[in-house]
């Protein structure tokens, strides 16, 4: 028996392997991704050191370009006029016995208009304010001194009726009267010499027996008689003044040694407003319920103390909010200013400018020297 043994070579062997593989579709499909999968590995390694290299590239340097023109086209309301914002303006508390007179240009509001003049002209002043002695480093925004007579009431109270007074007959004074005097006669020894009768007429002499007591200068009319007006309790007159006192609230003066060349009753540049004219009637109104607090507590807080408060004024003239208080005095100072303000609220409401200009609260300082 003979035996014969076959050789497989590995060429053989692998295009055996390759041809029953080829042969299975499933297979093919396989050996088809496998060798793509070489082939794109085998493309990055040749490809990787050119793309990934880190040495610096040596590039051209062009030359720069020029920058091109180009046009905006804007809305053409872009160019309308806007109304320029008004500018910070400034309260000030005008001399009311000074003439009323808008100033040309100023910042400064006021409850009337008035120019700057002062008694004294400083040479090429030019101040908006006039020249005053006063305390140094200090702002205030008064520029006389007085006292208020009665407090500012927000409501105007209705005019009383004019009742004309009834006239009282007053009865004519007694005039005193003397009874006519006798006379002297005198005659001399000698029959050819003259005689005298003396006598000595006395004021308001009258042909009555017996003196009658009264006054002596009472004109001689009989039956005259004087009427007087009577004097209504609840009206009384006014008291006459020799001197007129400033219907002004007690003042600080700051010290200005700049002041105008206009001559004339101390005044400022400030023109009129509606808010001008309630923030003066509401400062004269806590100025007087101020004093009367402090009147009616029999106390004083020390001279040189002062008490700031800032606080929240609304478009009704309520009292919004107490913000702050910045006490250099007493507790019972710093009550009496809160309270000044308070009591009297509300002012009463804003006008229709007042609220396009401040909107509708605006937030307030007050000031309060003890003096």
């Amino acid at each position: 028996m003979s035996q014969s043994i076959a050789i497989h070579t590995p060429g053989k062997a692998f295009r055996r392997f390759v041809a029953r593989v080829w042969d299975d579709p499933e297979s093919r499909s396989t050996l088809i991704g496998l060798l793509g999968v070489l082939l794109v590995h085998l493309l990055l390694w040749l490809v990787a050191p050119f793309v990934f290299r880190l040495d610096p590239v040596q590039g051209v340097i062009r030359p720069q370009a020029r920058p091109q023109p180009f046009n905006i086209e804007l809305a053409p309301e872009t160019f309308a006029k806007q109304p320029p914002k008004p500018p910070p303006s400034k309260f000030v508390e005008a001399n009311p016995d000074a003439p009323e007179n808008t100033p040309d240009k100023t910042t400064n509001f006021a409850a009337r208009n008035q120019q700057v003049a002062q008694e004294k002209p400083t040479p090429a002043g030019k101040s908006d304010m006039p020249a005053l002695e006063g305390k140094k480093d200090m702002q205030s925004t008064q520029i006389v001194s007085g006292q208020l007579s009665k407090p500012v009431e927000h409501i105007e109270a209705q005019p009383p009726v004019d009742v004309p007074p009834s006239e009282t007959v007053v009865a004519k004074p007694k005039a005193e009267q003397n009874p006519l005097p006798g006379f002297e006669k005198k005659e001399g020894e000698n029959q050819n010499s003259f005689g005298s009768n003396i006598a000595k007429i006395p004021e308001n002499a009258r042909p009555i027996p017996n003196k009658i007591e009264g006054a002596k200068d009472v004109p001689l009319i009989e039956g005259a008689t004087a009427t007087q007006p009577a004097i209504d309790p609840k009206r009384p007159r006014a008291r006459p003044q020799v001197v007129k006192q400033q219907q002004v609230r007690p003042a600080i003066l700051a010290e200005n040694k700049f002041g105008t060349t206009n001559i004339g009753n101390i005044a400022v540049d400030a023109q009129w407003s509606n808010y001008g004219a309630y923030l003066q009637r509401m400062i004269d109104t806590v100025q007087v319920q101020w004093e009367r607090i402090l009147i009616e507590s029999k106390t004083y807080p020390p001279s040189g103390s002062t008490v700031t408060v800032k606080f929240i004024l609304d478009d009704a003239g309520r009292i919004a909010k107490i913000v702050d208080v910045d006490n250099h005095s007493t507790d019972l100072a710093s009550r009496a200013c809160i309270s000044g303000i308070t009591d009297r609220a509300p002012y009463g409401p804003w006008t229709e400018d007042m609220k396009a200009v401040l909107g509708s609260q605006q937030e307030m300082t007050f000031t309060f020297y003890y003096q």
